[in-house]
């Protein structure tokens, strides 16, 4: 199982940990297939368990919104007007202060539903959620997913593992960032990405910055850098153009206690 993320680098590493030049001939990978609602929908866990009058009517009122990279989906403050998936592209969940300070909760990858606690609670949202990557999410009126939980067992018991399996990734998160060094922080966070639950529509090619995974790790952008040419001298991953392959995932993970 491969995953790749992009950064800006001009070195590329073999699977045996030696350095490639930079004359080497690099692969490029073509772009991915471009997703629909429809495939998300198909490829998630409580949908395809839903009675088929169910799927009808849920589908029917469901919208997708196109977000830049850069902007929000949504700020803190506002009202929970929608349960979210991620359709394409890679979001961050984060919280900023006054004085232009943030903090990056997490990445919403293809495949995350996300913000239901939000609309569980009925209260302005405490986050925000921004695009790293032009992205593309699916919209849930809130009226829909309280029907839902109200109606359907199953929806109701996917809600109570999604909550459960994300406070677990969050308290892992705090434990690491106290704990952890620069290389597990950020190979936590390239882990955090294949988490089955959470994320588990991930395009195998995802491109981002190195700013991007560094606000992911939660580390600086030159000690991410740093960290990805360690991770891939280890034979982890494998940092090639306009991207980096993780070839090793149980290894990353090996990286990552509890993860």
């Amino acid at each position: 199982m491969t995953f790749a993320l992009g950064v800006s680098t001009g070195l590329a590493s073999s699977h045996d940990g030696r350095h490639r030049s930079q004359e080497t001939p690099i692969r490029h990978r073509p772009a991915p297939a471009r997703r629909s609602l429809d495939d998300l929908l198909a490829h998630s866990a409580w949908y395809p368990a839903l009675p088929e009058a169910t799927r009808s009517h849920v589908r029917e009122r469901m919208r997708e919104a196109e977000v830049l990279a850069g902007t929000a989906l949504c700020r803190m403050g506002d009202a929970p007007l929608h349960w979210y998936g991620a359709i394409e592209g890679l979001l961050k969940w984060s919280v900023g202060s006054a004085d232009g300070r943030s903090v990056t909760l997490g990445g919403l990858s293809v495949g995350s539903w996300f913000g239901e606690g939000t609309v569980l609670r009925g209260a302005a949202r405490t986050a925000d959620v921004i695009a790293l990557r032009d992205s593309r999410v699916a919209l849930m009126p809130a009226e829909v997913f309280d029907w839902l939980r109200s109606h359907e067992p199953g929806f109701a018991d996917y809600l109570l593992r999604q909550i459960n399996e994300r406070m677990h990734w969050f308290l892992g998160n705090f434990a690491a960032h106290h704990l952890l060094d620069t290389d597990s922080n950020v190979a936590r966070a390239l882990v955090g990405l294949f988490h089955p639950w959470l994320h588990p529509g991930s395009d195998p090619h995802l491109q981002v910055t190195q700013e991007e995974i560094a606000h992911l790790s939660g580390v600086s952008r030159q000690r991410c850098n740093a960290a990805l040419k360690r991770l891939a001298t280890d034979g982890l991953v494998e940092l090639e153009y306009g991207g980096i392959t993780v070839v090793d995932l149980a290894g990353l993970r090996a990286r990552v206690p509890g993860a």
